[in-house]
């Protein structure tokens, strides 16, 4: 028997920006055009002052390690335990969960602070995954 498949996020006209970058191999953000917030996740107001002056922009794609857990429990479909569910401050401002990769699993590995930068992970002809990975020096 086929081991259940990961669970896929729905693009919403709200978010369709955010899903074709990710298929193109970048991570947009929204900025707003009153007030300058940079923010994630998108939506179609800032939720800083509420303007609808909003752009779409490509991030660097870089952060740092803001939080995580690791998960050990075989719960979650399309997962193989351990796996981190992790808070990215990204350097733009804004922080997004993701899963690391190309990493040990262990607190020993997972430090805080620690630089990240986007890889994308294909799960179909749709959906492009951002996922965080140890930047390279």
């Amino acid at each position: 028997m086929a081991e259940p498949a990961r669970a896929k996020p729905k693009p919403t006209p709200e978010t369709q920006h955010f899903w074709d970058g990710t298929q193109a191999g970048e991570l947009r953000l929204q900025r707003c055009g009153a007030c300058a917030n940079v923010y994630f996740p998108p939506r179609p107001f800032c939720p800083s002052c509420a303007s609808r002056k909003v752009s779409v922009f490509k991030a660097s794609g870089k952060g740092k390690l803001y939080s995580y857990v690791i998960n050990h429990r075989p719960a979650a479909p399309g997962f193989t335990p351990p796996y981190a569910i992790a808070v990215v401050e990204l350097d733009e401002g804004p922080r997004m969960m993701s899963n690391i990769i190309d990493c040990p699993q262990t607190p020993e590995a997972l430090e805080l602070d620690m630089k990240l930068e986007v890889a994308f992970e294909k799960l179909d002809d749709k959906i492009t995954l951002p996922m965080f990975r140890p930047a390279k020096a």
